[in-house]
């Protein structure tokens, strides 16, 4: 079932803070105004998704719509989390984007043999990194649609 009446959540995992910010501050300056989560890691995110830990109590009765997801991450980084995601059939679904800094071709590959929507290189410079994420919010939030699959 597609839900229409609510904006769709998105889950910026990433390690760095200030790149959280900026793509929050991105998403913001293209108008784009869907709930935004911040997660720090890999198995926080997992614990998330899972309502485990610190989020076991949490009412979570839908997945996040889209997942930007940094590769290099402590603790569990992108490709782990994105293993664990598309292997677990109340995850699948949720599309990942891997929102990263390395352009190498096995981390590609490794990606989307493991079942990642989209890999993105994080552009360096600060315009060229706003208009990606102004794409990738137009593409995934307003031309793509998204399951919203309640919990079991």
């Amino acid at each position: 079932m597609i839900q229409t009446n609510v904006l769709p959540t998105i889950i910026v995992c990433d390690d760095s803070p200030s790149d959280r910010k900026l793509v929050i501050m991105a998403f913001q300056k293209a108008m784009i105004r869907n709930p935004i989560l911040e997660i720090g890691d890999g198995e926080e995110l997992m614990d998330y998704l899972l309502r485990q830990g610190r989020h076991k109590d949490r009412n979570l009765s839908h997945n996040p719509h889209v997942i930007l997801l940094d590769l290099n991450m402590p603790r569990k980084n992108g490709l782990e989390v994105l293993s664990e995601i598309k292997s677990n059939p109340k995850l699948q679904s949720i599309p990942i984007i891997m929102l990263t800094t390395s352009k190498a071709d096995e981390d590609v590959i490794r990606s989307y043999k493991l079942g990642v929507n989209s890999f993105v290189t994080k552009p360096v410079h600060l315009e060229e990194f706003m208009e990606a994420i102004r794409k990738l919010g137009q593409f995934w939030l307003e031309l793509v649609a998204l399951p919203d699959e309640p919990r079991t």
